[in-house]
């Protein structure tokens, strides 16, 4: 009998222009199967209801989209804040507090790095061209596996024993970041211009966000799957 693959739930987006649709790319799905996960796609529904789903899970996943909702964290949005969907924050910030309670592996891409930041009473830069003095290329126009832009790596760090021996550039697809920094979370990387580019917990067994896009980078940077890959031997470790 074959070993019992970790369930791995991943919040889905919403599409505004096609309401009727919950979507999660194919990328963030293959990356978690690859690592030997099971991915169950999680939509938007009433809170009860998540919770349920999530004492079942054994990791959550947290993916890219569109800005968080400034009021999410206390301020008004500024003229260069995106779109922002009200139903998808309530999914990831219900999804993430209440994932970060059960103490489940959590792994925050992109958007759910900030969303797991603003989980942790953190907040975020709206748009990082208008906050940040002298900023790099933050949304890269190669192709979207290519790493275009350098980090620096805490080397004693969760993410440090992952990504040591990776090259130090990733994939960037993304105008806003973290800004303070939440409740528990440390700064593990970031970009030359100062942007976070990772955050860490010390207060929980696996909870890691990264700005980045590892899931489009696999099939070119085995350290990509690796972060894949330590975020489900945590969710099996239970």
């Amino acid at each position: 009998m074959s070993m019992k693959r970790p369930v791995i739930g991943l919040l889905c987006g919403h599409q505004r222009e096609n309401p009727d649709r919950y979507f999660v790319n194919t990328a963030y799905i293959q990356s978690v199967i690859r690592a030997g996960g099971t991915p169950i796609l999680i939509p938007y529904q009433p809170k009860e209801q998540i919770f349920q789903i999530l004492e079942g899970l054994d990791g959550l996943l947290v993916p890219g989209g569109v800005d968080l909702d400034p009021n999410r964290y206390g301020e008004n949005p500024i003229v260069e804040c995106g779109e922002v969907d009200p139903h998808w924050d309530e999914l990831d910030l219900w999804a993430s507090g209440y994932a970060l309670q059960l103490n489940l592996p959590v792994l925050g891409i992109c958007r759910g790095c900030q969303v797991l930041n603003v989980a942790l009473g953190g907040t975020l830069i709206q748009d990082i061209p208008a906050q940040v003095k002298n900023p790099i290329k933050h949304a890269q126009a190669g192709p979207r596996w290519y790493a275009t832009h350098d980090i620096t790596l805490e080397a004693a760090s969760l993410l440090g024993s992952i990504w040591g021996n990776a090259g130090k550039k990733v994939n960037s697809f993304h105008h806003q970041s973290i800004g303070q920094v939440g409740q528990g979370l440390r700064i593990v990387a970031t970009a030359p211009d100062g942007i976070v580019e990772a955050v860490e917990s010390s207060e929980h067994r696996f909870a890691l966000g990264l700005q980045w896009h590892p899931e489009l980078m696999i099939d070119h940077y085995p350290a990509a799957l690796g972060i894949f890959e330590h975020f489900v031997r945590a969710a099996a470790a239970g």
